[in-house]
């Protein structure tokens, strides 16, 4: 549908060119109307390409094909920067094509994102961890925060030698939740403000809760002793909220990761790259057939 748009308004500009031989009014005004639309014929190519290296990937791997892919946006008016986190509206997005996907069929997930909502992660990570088919999870550059948290539900986590994960632990608002609950040992709380002595306890909670999950999502395929020592590690503010965790970081921490990245996501996510203007899909996959 998409290349018979294309091809329609490529036939219908040659026909206005062939008309219109000699009118150098009607001439201009078709380039103008070739550099409007050379975005969007160049956007719905891209888009072809995509669908079609998902597609090949699908049938190589015998695996359904799901992509979080954030990028930093422009606006197409205003010109300045919007950093693109994982929302409610991507985990809507995930849980369709998950519910849409027979359930022994196998999952690979390709993940490149800095993080984003707790809950929207949360709900993509358990709906994974509840498949009966196996969940892999790619991860070509990097999968920071609530991507690591959707990673460590996977049954097998494959990154790129370069690659990173990162901590999970909360944040509140600008400051970090483990910050906020170690300030209570550093000063007399007859010293700390009430407003500071809330944000403290509710630091307190959000990091005892974020504990539980990270734990409930490990313990799937983790001993429960190392469940209980990663889900603490990771959540406690040993590290900046930013720590970038490597492979072989990863792996000596006793994450299992495995650095035998199938070269074919790494050529799938040079299509997904930086937009000028144009907005991108966060979450993409082929439309299931009904099953």
């Amino acid at each position: 549908m998409k290349m018979n748009l294309i091809d329609a308004i490529l036939n219908t500009t040659n026909n206005l060119c062939q008309n219109s031989l000699g009118d150098p009014l009607s001439l201009l005004w078709l380039f103008f109307i070739f550099l409007s639309l050379q975005p969007v014929i160049r956007q719905r190519l891209i888009e072809s390409l995509r669908q079609r290296l998902i597609n090949k990937i699908e049938k190589e791997r015998n695996s359904r094909v799901i992509l979080i892919v954030h990028r930093q946006e422009s606006m197409s008016l205003l010109g300045f920067p919007i950093l693109k986190y994982i929302s409610m509206e991507d985990s809507e997005e995930v849980l369709r094509a998950l519910e849409a996907t027979e359930p022994e069929k196998d999952i690979d997930l390709v993940l490149h994102t800095p993080g984003g909502l707790v809950l929207a992660s949360l709900q993509i990570a358990r709906a994974i961890q509840n498949r009966k088919g196996k969940v892999r999870v790619i991860i070509p550059h990097y999968a920071m925060s609530g991507g690591t948290l959707i990673a460590l539900a996977a049954d097998e986590i494959i990154m790129s030698p370069n690659a990173v994960l990162g901590p999970v632990d909360p944040q509140l608002g600008e400051y970090p939740a483990a910050a906020l609950k170690n300030l209570l040992t550093k000063k007399d709380i007859n010293e700390i403000e009430d407003k500071t002595l809330i944000y403290a306890d509710i630091a307190e909670k959000a990091i005892s809760q974020m504990q539980d999950a990270v734990y409930e999502i490990l313990s799937k395929n983790y001993p429960e002793e190392k469940a209980r020592e990663l889900s603490h590690l990771l959540t406690e503010g040993k590290w900046t909220h930013d720590y970038p965790i490597t492979a072989s970081k990863a792996t000596e921490l006793g994450i299992n990761v495995q650095t035998d990245m199938p070269k074919i996501f790494m050529e799938l996510m040079s299509l997904y790259k930086q937009p000028l203007l144009q907005r991108t899909k966060t979450v993409d996959y082929l439309q299931e057939r009904a099953f």
